[in-house]
């Protein structure tokens, strides 16, 4: 990184950087591929070859069944946030009722207010410290991180069994410490971290082997197992198992096949069912399976502010990025929003005098009286006493007339920044919630407003038909994905009838949003500098081609190759590559070496830990062939170069390569165009990608970063630099 930024401040005291430089014309190195593309070498060729139809038909049935079981747990720990968050949230709003009931009638409210921000803070600073001391890879919603991992790029610990230990506790505190989010968002990242645990039949993490599934312990069928998580994890938290299967689709998956979208379909279906099932028991009514969702809005513009929210939150980012970068400032920062929340709050409530009076029909859970007569109560406490979901769904549902005009403007506007300044805190937070808050209450507004200018004739219609659509505007505002938001949002209303607003909506709000600001997932993706391939080669890069675009010069491996070039080659931390293009050299000729295969890292690691080398192979008949699953066994966590020891004689051995590379490596000629090398790596989810001379040499070799460097900017095409940060 220091080659491309001055020496930072240092503080004096500790010697450590103030503030860390962050530049967006820059792409990580520290990220690196998926192989979503199956090494065809002999070894997988001739063990596809032994297995019967019989055996292909098994493994049909146990994708099936691990679909099933990652439905049934995501299920399963959507429930347990939700009665954790009901009753940790219940608990608290009842403690602080009774306070300001107290002190309302003898005066000294503002011990309440401490008390409100001291539990607010209690349960934030759990969360807090379990993010950014345990795994901080687990902050925010874990959206982008899901989006970036199904798009093929292997981000570190994302899928991990201690980043679901951590989102789930942390979830649970923040929405619980009355902060602006939701837990939506990381139900699609819990439901991922799933997948990938079960489908792999093992945790890495607790060292337990259950030696099952061993056939799929490799990226391709683990990312296809991820988007299924996914999947099931939007299911449960919006009763919406279509709306996941679409979300999989618009975000994830690189290429489709049938019965990949049956398998997530299924996935989706029995996380909601599972999560209906358990809730109902949970609720006294067993077998009623009507709770959709972790979020039901029961049954019955935009793009600016969507734009504006995604705007600020980014220089809010950047911000951090720079300055809050250790752990306890982390930590600080997340306690001082939770007492503001709380402090905001409180005053609203307590300067509010829009009264209401208690109807039959109104079943308040914890509505707040204060300085209103009795048989009334306080309606901005509606808005802001309660967890955010039952917020929402007030303002969808109440009878016109129950929200004064002024409340809700004061709350959009208040809601507005809370919830921008929440989102990228160091806790686990979705921001669903939130933004379909503010979207209901300015719609709510636009509603009521409506009508007061035709007091006389009834033409518009109910202040929370407006309160929907203004939600699903501003959602699409903020995240703009616009098939399976939709989709979502009928589903979770349970009302076909407002599909079409919505579309229409969510459209406009995609249109007028993308004019100024990406949404807010992809300004996230980029601020962590990952390469993402977006769906489209940049438009105007007909005039690149593969020579302008690869990385050159390659290094490469003979077929039989001497032991101690290529432990140097491995060791060797300045170059850091994972593919190496095997080459044979013609006897008894100046040809040059010509292209025969394609080895990566991973099995040369392998293969030096098993010490398969001729010499020894001549000299122990007994030794046992090296099978695929000594490769499953090591992944995903293949052991680094220098752990394995190779002694001065074992150097001077040699080692063939032709049973384990890859004899039919992609490549493509020097001469095609950057979109169409783009195709070509996109659609086949490829790792390294070679480029070969009319006399098949290799000339270079293409890489993700050689083709997410470059994007359209401001000016035209612009490339983005490399760092190792």
């Amino acid at each position: 990184l220091m080659l491309f930024f001055p020496r930072p401040l240092q503080d004096p005291i500790r010697g450590r950087p103030k503030e860390i430089p962050h530049n967006e014309k820059l792409l990580s190195l520290k990220y690196e591929s998926l192989d979503y593309d199956n090494i065809e070498n002999q070894l997988f060729l001739e063990e596809e070859r032994r297995m019967s139809p019989m055996g292909f038909r098994c493994l049909e049935i146990s994708r099936w069944v691990i679909c099933g079981l990652i439905g049934i747990l995501t299920g399963l720990i959507a429930c347990f946030i939700d009665i954790m968050v009901e009753k940790l949230a219940g608990y608290k709003y009842q403690v602080i009722k009774e306070n300001i009931e107290k002190f309302t009638e003898v005066g000294g409210l503002s011990i309440s207010l401490i008390l409100w921000a001291v539990l607010n803070c209690a349960f934030v600073l759990v969360g807090g410290i379990m993010v950014a001391f345990f795994e901080p890879i687990a902050a925010g919603s874990g959206i982008p991180q899901i989006k970036c991992y199904l798009n093929g790029v292997k981000i570190p610990r994302v899928v991990r069994l201690k980043t679901l230990v951590v989102k789930v506790i942390g979830v649970i505190c923040s929405v619980a410490g009355g902060l602006a989010v939701g837990k939506e968002g990381p139900m699609i990242h819990s439901g991922g971290v799933v997948a990938a645990g079960v489908s792999q039949g093992r945790s890495t993490s607790l060292k337990r082997d259950f030696k099952m599934f061993e056939y799929f312990r490799r990226d391709t069928e683990k990312r296809d197992f991820v988007s299924a998580g996914a999947a099931a994890g939007v299911s449960a938290a919006f009763g919406a198992p279509v709306g996941g299967v679409l979300f999989s689709l618009e975000e994830g998956a690189s290429f489709w096949n049938q019965m990949l979208t049956w398998r997530i379909f299924f996935a989706s279906m029995i996380s909601t069912f599972t999560l209906n099932f358990f809730l109902s028991i949970y609720h006294g009514k067993p077998g009623d399976l009507s709770n959709p969702g972790l979020i039901n809005f029961g049954r019955f513009e935009s793009g600016l502010l969507g734009a504006l929210f995604n705007s600020l939150n980014y220089w809010l980012t950047i911000f951090r990025i720079r300055y809050v970068h250790r752990p306890c400032l982390q930590v600080m920062e997340a306690l001082l929003v939770a007492a503001v929340t709380a402090a905001v709050s409180f005053t609203m409530i307590y300067f509010s005098n829009d009264c209401q009076p208690l109807g039959p029909e109104r079943n308040e859970e914890y509505s707040l009286q204060l300085f209103c007569a009795d048989g009334e109560y306080n309606s901005m406490a509606t808005a802001f006493f309660n967890t955010p979901e039952r917020s929402v769904r007030s303002l969808f549902h109440y009878q016109p007339g129950s929200y004064n005009p002024m409340t809700l403007g004061l709350f959009t506007l208040t809601y507005f920044f809370l919830a921008c300044w929440t989102y990228g805190l160091a806790v686990s937070a979705g921001v669903f919630i939130p933004s379909l808050l503010i979207g209901a209450a300015w719609g709510r507004l636009c509603g009521i407003l409506l009508a007061s200018f035709t007091p006389t004739s009834p033409i518009w219609a109910d202040p929370g038909k407006y309160a929907l659509i203004g939600a699903a505007a501003q959602l699409g505002g903020i995240v703009r994905m616009t098939l399976s938001l939709t989709v979502i949002m009928v589903e979770a209303t349970g009302n076909v009838t407002y599909g079409l607003p919505i579309m229409l909506v969510l459209m406009i709000a995609k249109i007028v949003g993308d004019y100024f600001q990406e949404g807010l997932y992809d300004i996230h993706i980029k601020l962590q500098s990952v390469p993402f391939l977006h769906w489209e080669a940049p438009a105007t890069s007909h005039w690149l081609t593969a020579r302008e675009v690869m990385s050159s010069p390659v290094t490469c491996f003979n077929r039989i190759e001497k032991v101690g070039t290529i432990v140097d080659v491995l060791s060797n931390t300045s170059t850091n590559h994972n593919g190496f293009p095997v080459v044979v050299q013609v006897l008894d000729s100046d040809e040059p070496a010509k292209l025969c295969g394609l080895i990566l890292r991973s099995q040369l690691i392998v293969l030096l830990k098993h010490k398969v080398f001729v010499e020894l192979a001549r000299s122990r008949l007994s030794q046992r062939k090296l099978q695929l699953k000594d490769f499953r066994d090591a992944y995903p966590r293949f052991p680094p170069i220098q752990s394995i020891h190779v002694s001065q004689d074992e150097r001077e051995c040699m080692m063939d390569l032709t049973e384990f590379m890859n004899p039919t490596p992609y490549t493509v000629p020097q001469d095609t165009s950057l979109p169409r090398v783009f195709k070509l790596f996109r659609a086949l989810g490829l790792r390294h990608l070679v480029v070969a001379d009319d006399v098949n040499r290799v000339i270079g070799l293409v890489t993700r970063k050689d083709l997410a460097r470059y994007h359209l900017g401001k000016h035209g095409l612009e490339e983005l630099q490399l760092a190792q940060t």
